[in-house]
């Protein structure tokens, strides 16, 4: 499941602010860039990682494939390739889906309280 960690409205995120945002490690991080180099971030001077919005929808859609359907890099890639839009429409649902969850669980704490 996809965590529920929308980002801060800003232009840049260094790579622990996007790894707590997707729930992996930044080693995992590093490697998907690797992998997938239409997600690597801009560098700056120092060769510190800075990732943009684009960078970071990306990687949600690797870590969705990867994590959460279990597809090797190769498949991976494959789907990215051809069905992006989908992949992207599949992981808006589910990050609205598990907001409204965690909204019915606050309501029935609540309501369990109340009682």
């Amino acid at each position: 499941m996809m965590a529920d960690r929308t980002p801060p409205e800003k232009i840049y995120y260094k790579i622990k602010d996007v790894a707590e945002m997707l729930d992996v490690q930044p080693s995992t991080l590093r490697f998907w860039e690797k992998e997938f180099p239409e997600c690597a971030p801009r560098r700056s001077d120092k060769n510190i990682r800075y990732y943009t919005a684009a960078n970071i929808e990306r990687l949600k859609m690797i870590r969705y494939l990867v994590r959460d359907e279990g597809l090797r890099i190769e498949a991976a890639r494959e789907r990215l390739r051809l069905d992006s839009d989908n992949i992207s429409r599949r992981i808006d649902v589910i990050e609205k889906l598990e907001k409204v969850k965690n909204e019915l669980e606050e309501m029935l704490s609540a309501l369990v309280k109340r009682h």
